[in-house]
């Protein structure tokens, strides 16, 4: 397949209930996230392949010769990029379809009620009726975020602490599922889940592939530190010099074990410990930096 023309901007869709955003697909605000998570080229190209390997064969070769089911499943610690990654792959992989994508994006905690039957009911009706009416129309990729909320590892629930609608649920899910991947060979849903071990096994067993998302390496802080220093300095001229800056790799050294999320948001944590620095980033040093990373550790072992 070739890559076609991206879009700038997507029009929003009337979804349905359970979703909390639709729009077509592709368009340059979810390329860019695919671009801002630093993962290994291997595993951008592995996922991308495989999101492609979705649309080019299962509307071709029968389920009983290769028996996908559309789902990749991105797990991962918090932080480390699975939801940006899972919409930048969305986007990506839409401009390789011609006419685009069909994004839907699954509120999960809009499904529980406390009320029997109506979390089986709204599962049944989410995957049933709503995603099944947009995949019906052409090629749509569905985000389950925390889909650990919705498949709940019914191996570890008790009947006496978690009502039976739970079970049900789940139940519901996997069923639908099921009927999702033998009618609609254009649909490809993304999950992503901080906690792999809360979700059932046999939605994983449903899963074409299971992809761990690492915490970046020490390369990779270096990208995301001298990302967010050039970026901030679009605004506020001076953090791109400290990219230059012979103690530049040092000082990334007091960032490796954080997630990229947290080196970001350390950037500007940095800035507050000076009020000239605050109302002027352009002042930031990489010493600012440092003792922003160093206390985060801190904090995080208390």
């Amino acid at each position: 397949m070739n890559r076609l023309h991206t879009p700038p901007a997507s029009t929003p869709i009337h979804a349905g209930p359970g979703i909390h955003e639709a729009l077509k697909l592709p368009n340059e605000s979810f390329g860019r996230l695919w671009d801002s998570i630093f993962v290994s080229k291997e595993i951008k190209d592995s996922l991308l392949a495989q999101a492609l390997l979705n649309f080019s064969i299962r509307s071709k070769v029968d389920r009983s010769v290769v028996p996908l089911h559309g789902i990749i499943l991105l797990v991962g610690e918090p932080g480390t990029g699975k939801t940006s990654l899972a919409k930048g792959l969305a986007s990506v992989a839409a401009s390789f379809v011609p006419g685009g994508l069909t994004y839907l994006e699954v509120e999960p905690h809009s499904l529980a009620s406390s009320s029997l039957g109506k979390t089986q009911k709204a599962v049944m009706d989410l995957f049933g009726t709503t995603i099944a009416e947009h995949a019906m129309r052409g090629p749509t990729v569905v985000l389950l975020d925390e889909v650990e909320t919705i498949l709940v590892d019914r191996a570890r629930l008790s009947m006496d602490a978690n009502p039976i609608d739970v079970h049900r649920a789940t139940d519901a899910a996997l069923v639908e599922l099921d009927h999702l991947a033998a009618k609609y060979p254009g649909l490809l849903i993304i999950a992503t889940s901080n906690f792999p071990k809360a979700i059932d096994a046999a939605f994983i067993s449903r899963c074409d592939a299971v992809v761990t998302i690492p915490p970046p390496d020490a390369e990779g802080c270096a990208v995301i530190l001298a990302d967010t220093l050039n970026g901030l300095s679009e605004s506020f001229p001076g953090p791109e010099k400290l990219v230059q800056d012979p103690g530049f790799r040092a000082a990334v050294g007091a960032f490796v074990g954080l997630d990229g999320r947290q080196i970001r948001k350390l950037v500007a944590s940095a800035c507050t410990f000076d009020r000239k620095t605050a109302q002027n980033p352009g002042l930031l040093t990489l010493s600012d930096l440092v003792k922003a990373a160093n206390r985060a550790k801190e904090g995080a072992k208390r």
